[in-house]
């Protein structure tokens, strides 16, 4: 029998090793989670650790000298199980098997019964729960419009600023004929975060996490262009509402929605400034309730 060539193997531990660093380094910056970029106030929870790849290495040149064979045995095992984990990372099921096991053993501090007390010391029909309500309300109004690209719905919730911001977002995926499609939506959690007064303001900040479809698609083809529709995505969110400082809770008011102007009691029919159409007050600043001032991603 032809004795083995060890010398002639060892020739090819530097190429080995650059190959393993390469698979290595791929495997741990993409495909590692979700990385939503679209611009629908949305960001996305990356899932990922960290790698020391040094020490693998130094491992692996140590396991070579030791023992050529058992050395290119492992090389071979890991190039399998990448090769292996590389399919699992592009197959939606299993992408959101693990996206909504995440969300649901994600743990997010509830501090909403220490913000409700603090609330109530100024207000006392302060209700934590229609609160909650209220903002889950408007994230899906909010959500909904973006898809449909019709952004009047979500006005008697939203500042004119954030109102303004947003149309204009939308307004230049009009004008490019595409639409971020936003679908499948789940809240995983809901709860009152802080609540603050600042100056002639009072400033209450909610924390929502849900899991949701995002995807940009052609108006006129209906082509996909960015993301998977049947990916899930799991979101962070930070919504700030403010109102006029000294302004009480309603108790015979069933929630917070808007539904007749606070001025003049017509129905709810607002205009792009904010305005009540009959009367012409405006009613989205938070000088009669709650508004929406900002939505963002938090990590």
């Amino acid at each position: 029998m032809k004795k083995f060539n060890f010398n002639k193997l060892k020739g090819y531990f530097p190429l080995l090793l650059t190959v393993l660093a390469f698979l290595i380094c791929v495997t741990t910056f993409g495909d590692v989670g979700n990385q939503n970029r679209y611009n629908s106030g949305s960001g996305g929870e990356n899932i990922g650790g960290d790698f020391d790849l040094g020490v693998l290495i130094g491992w692996l040149i140590n396991l070579f000298i030791e023992s050529p064979i058992l050395g290119l045995i492992v090389v071979v095992i890991i190039i399998l199980v990448y090769s292996i984990m590389k399919k699992k990372s592009k197959d939606p099921t299993y992408i959101n098997e693990s996206v909504n096991q995440q969300a649901d053993t994600d743990v997010t501090m509830d501090y909403t019964s220490i913000v409700a007390d603090e609330i109530h010391t100024i207000d006392p029909d302060f209700s934590s729960d229609k609160f909650i309500g209220f903002a889950r309300e408007v994230f899906m109004k909010i959500q909904e419009a973006w898809t449909t690209k019709d952004w009047k719905p979500i006005r008697p919730f939203e500042s004119e600023t954030l109102f303004n911001q947003h149309k204009q977002q939308l307004d230049e995926y009009i004008r490019l004929g595409k639409t971020n499609v936003v679908e499948k939506i789940g809240i995983k959690h809901c709860s009152l975060h802080s609540f603050r007064q600042d100056g002639d303001k009072e400033v209450l900040i909610v924390w929502l996490n849900a899991v949701m479809r995002d995807y940009v698609i052609d108006d006129e083809t209906k082509k996909v262009l960015e993301s998977d529709p049947n990916r899930d995505w799991y979101m962070k969110y930070e919504m700030v509402f403010n109102r006029k400082a000294g302004l009480k809770t309603d108790p015979g008011k069933k929630g917070n929605t808007i539904t007749n102007c606070p001025n003049c009691g017509a129905p709810t029919e607002i205009t792009s400034s904010g305005q009540c159409a009959y009367c012409g007050s405006v009613i989205t600043n938070g000088e009669h309730d709650w508004v929406l001032t900002d939505i963002h991603s938090r990590s």
